[in-house]
């Protein structure tokens, strides 16, 4: 559907300066921005929007991820403060863990909500937009089972979806990029910033956003430089275990 996709900037938890660094830096036109790393971190998170909005200015978009680390309650009080900081929030990533709890803190604020973890973890990823919890489907292909399965969830969901990495190598973001690219629709920019926070890629020329923009590839890149990365033999010997352990349980008996 598209030969591009739009990412957003990534900014962690860190001082207005530094934020307001990497936001410049990006030429990205949206910004995460991670939010509630610690008890009692409102006031810097504030500090951070604020100083994120600056750099973007009144054009920009500024997204907070809090990763579920709130209540309903502190939810609710630290999504209307954050917003008031951002100039506008253009949505709040899984503010609280539960389904119930996202639907509970949409009904009382004006910010989007968006569902992350609680589409990944649901047995039915279409509760999440019949309960009324969330306004925008964050999607990840690699834990959703692929493009495909996760393009069925798109459509299952029936919200405007973020395609974001679950901080693969450029292998996988090839595949998150594939399915960004093959949504029906797409209006807001992907996280597909998160090659830069790898100290090294499987691959000769890693997937990094130009311009605010990656390209949409036709094929995964070779990862010709993974013996350079190889996890220690143990944890080889774990992940080939848990392949096996999946495989066996989704292969009927007898197949």
């Amino acid at each position: 559907m598209r030969d591009r996709v739009p990412v957003n900037a990534i900014v962690p938890a860190v001082g207005p300066e530094r934020a307001q660094e990497i936001v410049r830096a990006s030429g990205c036109a949206t910004a995460k921005v991670k939010v509630a790393d610690a008890p009692g971190s409102l006031p810097a998170d504030l500090e951070r929007v604020a100083a994120v909005r600056d750099a973007l200015g009144p054009a920009g978009a500024v997204r907070v991820d809090a990763n579920a680390r709130w209540d309903v309650d502190e939810a609710v009080a630290a999504i209307r403060a954050l917003d008031a900081a951002a100039g506008g929030l253009q949505y709040v990533e899984q503010p609280c863990p539960t389904v119930e709890e996202l639907a509970a803190v949409r009904r009382r604020v004006d910010v989007r909500i968006a569902a992350d973890e609680s589409i990944r973890r649901a047995e039915d990823p279409l509760r999440v937009a019949v309960a009324g919890a969330a306004d925008v489907a964050v999607l990840k292909c690699a834990p959703l089972g692929g493009v495909r399965r996760a393009l069925a969830v798109a459509e299952a969901c029936g919200l405007p979806c973020v395609v974001s990495s679950a901080l693969e190598t450029s292998v996988g973001l090839a595949a998150e990029l594939a399915l960004a690219g093959a949504l029906p629709e797409l209006d807001l920019a992907c996280g597909f910033g998160t090659g830069a926070l790898l100290t090294a890629d499987v691959v000769a020329e890693p997937l990094l956003p130009v311009d605010g923009y990656l390209p949409v590839p036709r094929r995964a890149p070779e990862p010709v430089l993974r013996a350079a990365v190889a996890a220690a033999p143990e944890r080889a010997a774990w992940w080939a275990d848990r392949l096996a352990r999946v495989l066996a349980s989704a292969i009927p008996a007898g197949a």
